[in-house]
């Protein structure tokens, strides 16, 4: 089975263009003002309209209130992604609405994927990436884990590998994690919050060698 892959942060028609034209399973949008990426809803649902129904919509939330959840919705996602301190719980009440839902657990140590555990039943998908440093962004720092650290893991929920992956390095992430899914961002970026056309095609084709 080919390698999926998710382009997180995107936020021009023309980088869009570019990942759905790369062969992209998912597009990432973030609702996050704090984020160089952040995104309004109204500009991302014109950005959905571009992409065909086979290709998933994502929306990544920091610890959202209702009211932005609710809002964030009607861009026509397809699946929300959680970069907080989300609960279980209510995660699990967000899923019964009928919306799909991600959970990223930040990685450091070993002991960081036990996690994961604690979100079966609740979401869709686990996304590990990166632990970035306290008052940082959650995400989109170009970090990454050691990815030894998965090895021999047993996941608890389909999963996602992120976290400072590029062009350069997803053909080892791969090798190393055995991962059949990855997300990037910062590593297909001219600087942060800037999307680059070349490096999205060039990660895409990367990763579909893989």
């Amino acid at each position: 089975m080919p390698v999926q892959t998710k382009i997180c942060g995107l936020s021009t028609a023309p980088t869009v263009d570019a990942a759905l034209a790369g062969g992209v399973a998912w597009l990432g949008f973030i609702f996050f003002p704090k984020s160089p990426r952040h995104v309004e809803p109204e500009q991302a649902a014109a950005l959905v309209r571009r992409a065909p129904v086979s290709v998933g919509k994502v929306g990544v939330l920091v610890d959202p209130d209702d009211a932005l959840i609710a809002h964030v919705l009607k861009a026509g996602l397809t699946a929300l992604q959680f970069h907080g301190n989300e609960t279980p719980e209510r995660l699990a009440a967000l899923r019964r609405r009928g919306i799909e839902i991600w959970k990223a657990i930040p990685v450091r140590t070993r002991a960081d994927l036990d996690a994961a555990a604690r979100y079966r039943g609740a979401v869709d998908r686990i996304l590990y990436d990166a632990k970035t440093p306290p008052g940082t962004l959650p995400g989109g720092m170009g970090m990454r884990f050691d990815w030894t650290l998965l090895d021999g893991f047993t996941h608890p929920l389909p999963w996602l590998l992120s976290g400072g992956l590029d062009a350069e390095n997803v053909a080892d992430a791969v090798r190393i994690t055995g991962a059949r899914a990855i997300d990037a961002s910062s590593g297909v970026e001219s600087v942060p919050g800037v999307k680059n056309v070349d490096k999205i095609a060039a990660f895409l084709q990367a990763t579909a060698q893989s």
